[in-house]
């Protein structure tokens, strides 16, 4: 059961480290945090549907309200009156409050806990099977977390250098002949995809973590964007380990483990980078 629960930590984060690369890149870090919370309006619809929390088009309305979020942001933008962070800023507390709302008007009866939604289910993961004509395959949780981290590898792998370019100046990517609105959208749609699925999991505010923490720590010491990518993955990985052996010997959750050990990396990056830029600086001077 831990090796099945480390084995989901790791996919989850694998999956979640690749769009959070180029979204630190781009500058949109805050997408994700949109996401993660823009999405519960197509959730709630999707249940006064059909009734059913574990219906697979719960799914599909969080993944239509995570489009409509990137869709709005995009055409606060291009109206250049607005920041990137300021659209983003604009729409996600729209969608979250719709939701609210929603679940205020029409489901005042269904418990919602809250501590799923923030830090998601993962203890729990490895009890959901997947179950096939009586076979037992394994957690449900780990071969989707482990799709989503192959579609997004593969994904990237094949854009790679279209999007490396539309990420750094889209001027010249569009006289190369790309197409950088629609190599963003890609992006913004594998993002949409892994927060929808990993809010299942981790919930929002590890989602958040997971996506941007090792990309920020891996941005202090990459001289590129193919050693970022390597050095996010060593971080996040590292984070999964830290925080099982936190949740393992503190008895506290495993989500918010696997976030405070993100953050503890971070801030050992974080100093020993800045340590170095001193005694540089020093040396220059």
């Amino acid at each position: 059961m831990y090796a099945e629960l480390i084995a989901i930590m790791l996919m989850t984060t694998i999956a979640c480290v690749v769009p959070g690369v180029f979204l630190v890149i781009r500058g949109m870090a805050l997408m994700s945090d949109a996401l993660s919370h823009a999405l519960l309006p197509g959730i709630v619809i999707m249940f006064l549907l059909n009734r059913q929390c574990t219906s697979f088009t719960l799914i599909i309305g969080a993944l239509c309200a995570g489009l409509a979020t990137v869709v709005l942001t995009e055409a606060i933008m291009h109206t250049r009156q607005f920041k990137k962070d300021t659209a983003i800023g604009l729409v996600f507390p729209l969608f979250f409050s719709i939701g609210v709302i929603l679940i205020s008007l029409y489901a005042r009866t269904i418990h919602l806990d809250m501590d799923m939604v923030i830090l998601g289910h993962l203890v729990f993961a490895p009890f959901k099977r997947f179950i096939v004509y009586g076979n037992d395959w394994g957690p449900q949780a780990l071969w989707m977390m482990s799709a989503v981290a192959c579609i997004n590898g593969i994904g990237t792998y094949i854009v790679y250098k279209e999007l490396l370019l539309a990420s750094f100046d889209d001027t010249l990517a569009y006289t190369s002949g790309f197409r950088p609105r629609t190599l963003h959208y890609c992006l913004m749609i594998m993002t949409s995809i892994t927060c929808v699925c990993a809010f299942d999991v981790v919930g929002a505010l590890v989602v958040v973590a997971l996506m941007l923490v090792p990309a920020a720590t891996a941005y202090l010491c990459s001289s590129n964007v193919v050693a970022m990518m390597w050095h996010a993955l060593f971080f996040g990985v590292s984070a999964v380990w830290g925080g099982c052996l936190l949740a393992y010997t503190m008895d506290v959750s495993a989500a918010g483990s696997l976030a405070t050990a993100s953050g503890a990396v971070f801030m050992v990056v974080f100093m020993i980078h800045y340590v170095h830029l001193d005694r540089r600086h020093d040396v220059r001077h």
